[in-house]
């Protein structure tokens, strides 16, 4: 959740990774944005986007452009983070017309010592509910500021996801 933060730190080496092949990136951060949770009206079955509006509506709709999301969260409690969570949930709104099928997606997490599996658990769910091509998943360890950078099994995640999404956008 910090802007700069370990979570932060490691999605953007997944994005500089591809970035070296001349692959065009975008990073953008829930930090500091407000995005409240589904309320479970169902009128994004009607109007085909979520009705609750506030910071979500910006960021969906670069995510409905984008070919390959990575989604990274810290671990708070064995699991993503509230802001990421209300994140995931608003997608429902893309549910119904399935307006997520077929891109590509990495799962990202970093923990202080443990729940780093399980907040990729829930966001492979995610991924694999709206049927994005799963891109496999990078855990860092990472409690003090920057630590995730020292962390060589991350390192090497994170190759090997860049490698994974050099080839999905192979096969365009």
């Amino acid at each position: 959740m910090r802007e700069d933060g370990n979570t932060a730190a490691l999605v953007r080496a997944v994005l500089d990774e591809v970035a070296k092949d001349g692959v065009e990136t975008e990073y953008i951060t829930l930090a500091g944005k407000t995005i409240g949770p589904c309320t479970g009206c169902e009128l994004c079955q009607r109007e085909n986007f979520c009705s609750v509006h506030d910071d979500w509506d910006a960021i969906a709709e670069r995510m409905l452009e984008a070919e390959i999301v990575v989604l990274g969260s810290p671990t708070y409690y064995y699991d993503v983070n509230g802001q990421t969570k209300n994140f995931i949930d608003r997608t429902y709104s893309f549910y119904h017309r399935r307006r997520l099928v077929g891109r590509g997606g990495i799962a990202v997490a970093v923990q202080a010592n443990a729940g780093g599996k399980r907040a990729v658990e829930t966001i492979e769910g995610f991924l694999s509910a709206h049927e994005f091509v799963s891109l496999g998943s990078v855990v860092g360890n990472g409690y003090a500021a920057g630590e995730v950078t020292r962390d060589e099994a991350a390192a090497t995640a994170v190759r090997s996801a860049a490698q994974r999404i050099r080839a999905h956008l192979g096969h365009r």
